[in-house]
């Protein structure tokens, strides 16, 4: 019978409670409830909607006696699929709904605060990829990843001053490593946090308002340790003016040793205390006036012939500086050491009888780390970009003109000449050559970094540094197993040789060649156009319209009906950019600053449709599926095989030194068993020679006893007994 029915319920975010059926009106099959009908429950809920087979089942309405109101779907009696909650507050949420609670892909706006969250949840919790504003204008926002309710992984913080964090969190704050900038301030940060505080490792930038031709093209840069948000430690601060200080630091202070170089170019090495110097400096010249150049450098004619050429090399160093960057607030960049690869190739020095890792290795100074000689990162000021070149041209051009005077003179001219004024800012290669494809290649550069370190081995020249030849990117690949059908062995030699100098034909090859990291990340961005087919791209992008077609929401509104979401990307890059169309949809304003602004090239690469962006995006499926499915996986795969050896090899010597201390206690214990078995042995055979000894003494005892002849047996002679005389009793005589 179906007159009374108890029903379990529960409400998102509150509790399970039963009720029971008092009233029902309505169609019955077989006297069970059946199509659309009302059903009147105990203490006030009502249900309007479909029955089946006496459960609340298909599309229905359940208002509750307090006013909380849910319109759905229903699976026997339980509140499935997707819906909508309504309180009384004013509060509601649409959305992905499983056993009653937020479940899945939904909106949420407060009625009390004014808060909106679009996201992923997870019984009844935040949960996944997720977008929540703070206020109404849609100003303060934060967009990412969410575990229980709080803020876990990666995400971006958008403040209402127009601050911003993009990094990765922890339990509600910033930890881990991520980027903070403070527009309000002009500064920013990029490095370690530890529970909201810049802990580790880390760039802190200073940017300054510049007034039209400041004689400042710097700005105020620290690299290197924070400590509590100080600068404490290690550390590099580059001013503005150009000078630099590279040394220790304590609460912010220049404090321990360190060496300052002026701006003029004087250097002072010493001991600093309280940010001062305590000694008076005495000063030294750095590397451009160098004692094995400081005579030939000499002379008004080398002066002007640099100061001819400064206006010139100064727009080719603001040229090269930006390849690869984002705009910057101040319109200031600072040249590294993977841009000067890159300048130097375009203007075809790695042609000459050098290659770029040896000219790594003469431009280093004497006191560089061996593990920054070949740093991608490091960062070069306009004073070492001109000093870089003289001593290129010096070692270059020396031999053609060393029987001209002055030749360092005609050396520069020779190299401005012939290699930087025809060539310089043609960009090639595949790295740089175009902005849009610089910037999104540019985000898997570190990440190639640590593979590219973590192949290189120690040259066998000096300074012994670890670098990488042609003959191990090889052997790498190989080990990955991207080496096949389509990018063959000897396809990889002339990707490798297709930018160099002529190295190879048709019968052999120098792999013996020093690759450096740039020529790394772009001999690995044209295995990419090789190695990844149309055939591939297309079941990328199948894959991608299935993904998007899966996590379409029926049953919800018109405007959330039609929108799709691209859960294979992070969110900041793909579900932010068609927030402002759902938040339209209901009815909420959206702002100028909204996390949509967050969208990259793969977001434009979804939208494009002619022309030059299809060219973008087929060449960004190639490059995310190279590198995000094959090269990067292969390498993690690697590295845990790496590890796992490694693990495996400390257990055996464990292992080994336990077998060697036991088999020492064995041998032990066997020779102090042997020395004891020794010792008894040792002891019954004295006790059996002193027992033969006694024997050997009794025998001789016996025999000698046995020779001995013993005396005649006397007779016994008859002697007469004594006569004896008897005295008479009573007539003894007294003597007197």
């Amino acid at each position: 019978m179906s007159a009374v029915i108890l029903v379990s319920w529960q409400r998102p975010g509150t509790f399970i409670f039963s009720c029971s059926l008092c009233r029902y009106e309505g169609d019955k099959v077989r006297r069970l409830y059946e199509g659309e009908g009302v059903a009147f429950f105990e203490g006030g809920n009502i249900y309007k909607g479909m029955f089946s087979e006496g459960h609340m089942h298909g599309q229905g309405t359940y208002t509750w006696a307090d006013g909380v109101k849910y319109e759905g779907t229903f699976v026997k009696n339980v509140q499935m699929v997707n819906g909508c909650y309504t309180w009384n507050d004013g509060s509601i949420y649409e959305g992905s709904i499983k056993n009653g609670l937020r479940h899945g892909f939904g909106f949420f706006r407060s009625g009390i605060h004014p808060v909106s969250y679009i996201g992923y949840w997870y019984e009844g919790k935040r949960h996944g990829k997720g977008t929540i504003y703070y206020d109404q204008e849609h100003m303060s926002w934060y967009s990412g990843d969410w575990v229980d309710n709080v803020k876990e992984g990666w995400g971006i913080r958008c403040y209402k001053s127009g601050n911003i964090y993009e990094g990765h969190w922890e339990k509600n704050v910033r930890h881990g490593r991520g980027r903070m900038r403070w527009l309000t301030a002009d500064q920013e940060y990029v490095g370690q946090w530890v529970y909201g505080v810049q802990h580790g490792y880390g760039t802190h930038i200073w940017f300054l308002k510049r007034m039209p031709a400041s004689q400042y093209p710097l700005r105020n840069k620290y690299v290197g340790d924070f400590v509590s948000g100080e600068r404490h430690g290690r550390g590099k601060f580059i001013y503005a003016s150009g000078a630099v200080y590279d040394g220790q630091w304590v609460h912010n202070k220049k404090h321990g040793k360190g060496k300052f170089v002026f701006k003029n170019g004087n250097i002072y090495e010493g001991e600093f205390r309280d940010d001062k110097m305590v000694e008076y400096p005495a000063f030294q010249l750095d590397a451009v006036s160098a004692p094995k150049l400081n005579a030939i450098c000499s002379g008004s004619c080398f002066e002007f012939a640099v100061l001819r050429h400064i206006t010139k090399l100064r727009r080719i160093y603001t040229f090269y500086s930006s390849l690869g960057c984002d705009d910057s607030p101040d319109n200031t960049f600072l040249m590294t050491r993977l841009q000067f690869w890159r300048f130097l190739k375009d203007c075809c020095f790695h042609h000459s009888s050098l290659t770029l890792a040896e000219m790594d290795r003469i431009l280093s100074g004497d006191k560089t780390p061996l593990e920054e000689i070949h740093s991608p990162y490091e960062t070069l000021l306009f004073r070492t970009f001109l000093s870089h070149l003289i001593h290129l041209s010096f070692h270059i051009y020396l031999e053609e003109h060393k029987g001209k005077s002055p030749y360092l003179h005609q050396c520069f001219i020779e190299m401005m000449s012939r290699n930087v004024i025809p060539t310089a800012c043609h960009i090639q290669g595949f790295l740089f050559s175009e902005q849009h494809r610089a910037v999104f290649a540019m985000r898997y550069i570190d990440k190639c970094w640590e593979i590219y370190r973590a192949f290189c081995r120690q040259n066998t020249r000096p300074p012994f540094e670890p670098t990488m030849k042609m003959r191990q990117f090889l052997w790498m690949l190989n080990d990955f197993k991207l080496i096949g059908k389509q990018l063959t062995a000897s396809r990889l030699v002339e990707i490798l040789f297709k930018d160099g100098p002529s190295l190879h034909d048709s019968s052999s090859s120098n792999l013996e060649q020093e690759l450096v990291f740039l020529e790394f990340v772009e001999a690995l961005l044209h295995c990419a156009l090789v190695y990844v087919t149309s055939g591939m791209v297309k079941e990328q992008v199948d894959r991608d319209n299935q993904k998007r077609s899966n996590f379409r929401m029926e049953g919800f509104s018109e405007g959330t009906t039609n929108e799709t979401f691209y859960m294979q990307y992070s969110l900041s890059q793909v579900m932010l950019m068609q927030t402002d169309k759902i938040l339209s949809l209901v009815h909420l304003k959206r702002a100028k600053s909204g996390p949509a602004k967050a969208q990259t090239w793969e977001l434009k690469s979804c939208l494009s449709q002619t022309g030059k962006d299809k060219e973008f995006d087929w060449w960004m499926y190639q490059v995310q599926i190279f590198f995000t499915d094959k090269l990067f996986p292969a390498y993690q795969h690697e590295k845990a095989l790496k590890a796992k050896i490694k693990e495996n090899r400390i257990r055996n010597a464990e292992l080994a030194e336990l077998r060697r201390r036991k088999d020492e206690e064995i041998a032990k214990l066997i020779a102090e068993r042997e020395a004891e078995v020794a010792k008894k042995q040792k002891e019954a055979a004295e006790e059996e020679v002193s027992l033969e000894t006694k024997n050997t003494v009794f025998k001789e005892l016996e025999e000698l006893g046995a020779q001995l002849v013993p005396p005649p047996k006397e007779e016994a002679s008859a002697v007469p007994a004594p006569a004896v005389t008897k005295v008479p009793t009573g007539t003894k005589r007294r003597r007197k």
